[in-house]
């Protein structure tokens, strides 16, 4: 499934950033002032798929931040579940011990309606 992964998408993924690379190797000023854009402390120049890979990763981040604070319920719902599942097994070898750890077989649960 990997290497599937890997022909299908990684490859020509690289081949087209290696083109975008080789295309945009023209140095661009980035300046930071808005007020004042010809500022020469405030302008970084740089080629422009540095910028272009710049803003992506940020992208990414910013994304997976909020992916992150999205699923904050759902992990804490996840660790209410989890705490209560360790709390019925305490229970459940509390009974054992206090049943004197009789083994369960043959015995089922009647539901009443």
């Amino acid at each position: 499934m990997r290497r599937i992964f890997n022909v299908l998408i990684l490859i020509p993924l690289a081949i087209v950033l290696i083109a975008l690379m080789v295309a945009n190797r023209t140095s661009v000023p980035l300046s930071i002032d808005v007020f004042n854009p010809g500022n020469p402390a405030l302008t970084y120049q740089a080629p422009l798929f540095v910028w272009l890979f710049g803003a992506a990763a940020i992208g990414v981040v910013a994304g997976g931040f909020g992916a992150w604070l999205a699923q904050g319920k759902h992990r804490k719902q996840e660790r209410t579940f989890k705490r209560e599942a360790q709390q019925l097994r305490h229970e459940v070898e509390k009974t054992k011990r206090t049943n004197g750890d009789k083994s369960a077989t043959g015995t089922s649960l009647v539901l009443q309606r």
